[in-house]
This record gives structure tokens, C-alpha cells and sequence, in this order.
């Protein structure tokens, strides 16, 4: 676990009397960094004060004379306080989303919803695909996010611009049938969610998100999942 701390970014913390409020470390971060912060919170540990700021958290002493860019375990209960709060803190208003340049697939009553942004040429995305075939009585609105390659983009315009994209998209992902449109179609679609995806500070896929706004970053278990999308329904109810 302590190789795991060991690559915080960590200069010299020196206790001072707490003076400084949110709005003051606000003020002073972003001329540090030269960056408009998102937000700034006292921590209940050390006296730090944990600022997001481009889809990341940081954290940093009232006097700035420390910034620890990394995570933070508490150390009594082994949390990861950091992963924990950036869920909450990287949420969006999932109404918001653009489905109309999803590929939509509906099993059973359709009930549970998810969004996931995926690129046709990722690994674990082609897990996730495997493992959401599993579920049953969910919508699933899968943006296409071609990242990783130039085939990443010829592929994601073929799947598109298939008659069936939903079919097109599983013949790839689940059985490895390559796409057999011919990508001529208008994919302006693509090319937004590139956008989306940027704004949303999506640095990897898959990313998923939930009805609640929450996000996870990677593929994850089908229990997570069908955990993770019970609660979000009930959240909303």
C-alpha cells in the first residue's frame, strides 16, 4: 500500500494556524496554477484543502506551501477518500446528454438506463460489451469515441452508418465481425461526442455514466454494474 502513496507530488508541509478560508485558497491556487478552479473544500485531514480543477483533485495547505496531486487513503477505515469524492464531483446531469448521437439498445422493459462513451478499437471496452449482453431490463446508450486510432474512426463511421447500428456494433465488439458499412453517411454525430467527450473531461474508455449523474471510468464487473445501476434507479424515484 505505501508504494502505492509513494508518487504524490509533495513539497514541504509546514502546520500553520488556520487562518485561510475556501475563498482566500481559491483565490490563491489559481494564480499558483495559473487555472480556473472548480471548487475548493476543507478536508477533514490534515488541515488540506481538496480543489478540483480540470476534472481533477488536488490538494494543498491554507499557505499553498504544499500541493499533493494524488490519492488520499484514510487511514483508518483504508477508503479511497479521493476516488470516492471525484464520483461526486465529476457528476453531470445525465437529461443532458445528446442520445440522439448514441447507438441505443434496449433489453427486457428497458427500465435501467446507462450511458457509455467507447472507442471500437479498446480492449475493455470490448469486456464491457461482452459482459452488458449479460443484463437484462436496461437501455444502454453507447457514444461513439474514436480516440485511439484512425481505424478508430473508420470503424465508428461504419458502425454508424449501418442500417442496423446497435447489430453492427455488437457483430464487433461481442463476436468480432468487422463492419461492412460503408461509413458515407453523415457522421457529424462522431464528431460531437469527440467534443462531449472533452468537455466531460473524459480522458479514457469506457467511461460510464449513470441515471444518477455519476460516472465510472473503466470496464467494471457485472455486479458493480447491476449494483451501481440499481442504485442510481432508486435515487431517482
Amino acid at each position: 500500500m505505501l508504494k502505492k502513496l509513494l508518487p504524490l507530488t509533495l513539497a514541504a508541509l509546514i502546520c500553520q494556524p488556520s487562518l485561510a478560508d475556501e475563498a482566500s485558497v481559491r483565490k490563491a491556487i489559481e494564480a499558483k496554477l495559473g487555472t480556473k478552479v472548480n471548487s475548493v473544500t476543507k478536508s477533514p485531514y490534515l488541515g488540506l484543502y481538496e480543489i478540483y480543477a480540470n476534472g481533477q483533485i488536488i490538494y494543498t495547505d491554507e499557505k499553498q506551501t504544499a500541493i499533493i496531486a494524488g490519492t488520499l487513503i484514510d487511514g483508518k477505515t483504508m477508503k479511497n477518500v479521493t476516488a470516492e469524492r471525484m464520483q461526486k464531483l465529476s457528476a453531470i446531469k445525465f437529461s443532458d446528454l445528446p442520445f440522439e448521437f448514441a447507438v441505443k439498445q434496449v433489453r427486457g422493459d428497458g427500465k435501467r438506463v446507462i450511458a457509455t462513451f467507447e472507442d471500437p478499437n479498446c480492449g475493455f471496452c470490448k469486456k464491457l460489451a461482452k459482459d452488458i449482453v449479460k443484463l437484462d431490463n436496461v437501455t444502454i446508450y453507447t457514444f461513439l469515441m474514436p480516440i485511439l486510432s484512425p481505424d478508430s474512426l473508420q470503424k465508428s463511421n461504419q458502425i454508424w452508418c449501418s442500417s442496423d447500428k446497435a447489430k453492427a456494433w455488437n457483430d464487433w465488439m461481442v463476436d468480432g465481425k468487422t463492419p461492412s458499412g460503408k461509413g458515407d453517411c453523415d457522421t457529424s454525430a462522431i464528431q460531437k461526442t469527440v467534443e462531449l467527450g472533452q468537455r466531460l473531461n473524459i480522458t479514457g474508455t469506457p467511461t460510464i455514466f449513470f441515471t444518477d449523474g455519476e460516472r465510472i471510468p473503466g470496464a467494471v464487473p457485472v455486479a458493480q454494474l447491476e449494483k451501481k445501476m440499481n442504485e442510481a434507479q432508486s435515487a431517482g424515484k
